[in-house]
């Protein structure tokens, strides 16, 4: 038997779907998922399994009963092959490999895991939805989002889970764990699976493909919310405004403004966020930190994401269209900016003066003009600015630089904004209107000008109710 082990010889086969064993006694354990004999029963919660040994290993989850200790980081384990597979990541063993993709892992089961992606085999099939997935245990998570079950309480803020794994990764939010380092830069994660994804930023891995457009992504979560821009699909639904989205992330994000939920704050001035990932972003503001680089002009930015929208900059890349006037766009917030134009919605207002704007970072903005709070200083000649937006357009005017051009006559503009105002010019387009007069302006600042001065309509219209 110790032989087999070694040279990896199966000689049970499986005659229902040609899985192999090592032993006559897992081959048979392994007949009872074709059969659906599950005679063993758990006393707590009354989930059945195929064997005793399952059941025992199961029971454990609800005692609590970890015995296996790794040496090495401490770590628990409810049974010794769970602790043998752990201990590998400490010494980065990894005997099993890819043949599509030469990526390694720590055991066979990850690798056969792993090779479904490339086959896109999906055996199981939710009875519910009809979605697909690789493996049995993730189908078995999904269900319970039919149900509502979720069994799994966090002992911290009383969060309920469908599975014991997302509670552990929740977990770790409270305790700030973060046991897996990137060798390549060091950040550090709660979970390997967002290791594994960090990494692929580093060696430019995308093993997720569009079927319809080709474009290629790190993970499949990724992959799935992009399907759904071609199909249009957007299955959840905020219960408080209605509004709908791509997946239950995003739907999970934007609760927490209804909410006020922020879990998440900066060590440094104490700003908190409801994400982590929002965090993250704005505490490299703190550090400096740029690491994503334009391959164009070299500019750095914060994120990945800010640099894409950047690159747009120089491709001209506009995909994003106003179905009022046409006007194209480089990205989807920018599009919704401008549609507020349009209907003229500005859900965000001043306790102090009542003044109204299209978002809640420019009422926060705002908002520091009453309470004379500049955070913002420029190092350069030490003016102080209310945001960090205002001073980075100020620091040009000591740098000279000027990224934006002007398409038509090549003139350059410190700021993406100065620019589009300058192109007005060229295309006679004034979506700036007064209300008493129907006078129209290339900037909204122009129509607050002339709405200051007093417009000949409205000082007419005053005189004329004076004379009543």
């Amino acid at each position: 038997m110790h032989q087999k082990t070694q040279t990896g010889e199966k000689p049970y086969s499986c005659t229902e779907c040609g899985k192999q064993f090592k032993r006559s006694s897992h081959l048979k354990e392994h007949h009872r998922i074709h059969g659906g004999e599950k005679k063993h029963t758990c006393v707590v919660c009354s989930k059945k399994f195929v064997s005793k040994s399952r059941l025992k290993s199961h029971e454990k989850i609800h005692s609590m009963e970890k015995p296996y200790s790794c040496a090495v980081c401490g770590k628990k384990f409810l049974s010794n092959s769970y602790l043998k597979i752990h201990e590998k990541i400490h010494t980065l063993e990894k005997l099993y490999r890819c043949v599509v993709c030469e990526k390694q892992f720590v055991s066979n089961r990850y690798l056969k895991r792993h090779e479904k992606i490339h086959t896109m085999e999906k055996s199981y099939s939710c009875a519910v939805c009809g979605k697909q997935f690789l493996s049995n245990s993730y189908l078995k998570i999904h269900e319970k989002i039919h149900t509502l079950d979720k069994p799994y309480k966090c002992v911290v803020c009383g969060k309920c889970f469908v599975s014991n794994r997302y509670l552990k990764t929740h977990q770790k939010i409270h305790t700030g764990e973060k046991p897996y380092n990137c060798v390549v830069c060091g950040r550090q994660f709660g979970t390997k699976s967002n290791l594994e994804i960090h990494e692929r930023l580093h060696t430019g891995e995308k093993p997720y493909c569009c079927v319809v457009c080709g474009k290629n992504f790190l993970c499949n979560s990724y992959l799935k919310t992009h399907e759904k821009i071609h199909t249009r699909e957007k299955l959840y639904s905020c219960i408080v405004c209605g509004k709908k989205f791509l997946c239950r992330r995003y739907l999970k994000s934007h609760e927490k403004i209804h909410t006020g939920e922020k879990l998440y704050s900066c060590v440094v001035c104490g700003k908190k966020f409801s994400c982590n990932m929002y965090l993250k972003a704005h505490e490299k503001i703190h550090t400096g930190e740029k690491p994503h680089s334009c391959v164009v002009c070299g500019k750095q930015f914060v994120s990945n994401s800010y640099r894409k929208i950047h690159e747009k900059i120089h491709t001209g890349e506009k995909p994003h269209s106003c179905v009022v006037c046409g006007k194209q766009f480089g990205t989807k917030s920018k599009l919704k900016i401008h549609e507020k134009t349009h209907s003229g919605e500005k859900p965000y207002s001043c306790e102090v003066c009542g003044k109204k704007f299209l978002f809640n970072k420019y009422l926060k903005s705002h908002e520091k003009m009453h309470s004379g709070e500049k955070p913002y200083s420029c190092v350069v000649c030490g003016k102080q600015f209310v945001s960090n937006s205002y001073i980075k357009i100020h620091e040009k005017i000591h740098t000279g630089e000027k990224p934006y051009s002007c398409v038509i006559c090549g003139k350059q503009f410190g700021s993406k904004s100065k620019v589009e105002m300058h192109e007005r010019i060229h295309t006679g387009e004034k979506p700036y209107s007064c209300n008493v007069c129907g006078k129209k302006f290339v900037c909204n600042s122009y129509l607050k000008n002339h709405e200051k001065k007093g417009c000949t309509s409205r000082k007419n219209l005053t005189v004329v109710e004076t004379n009543l």
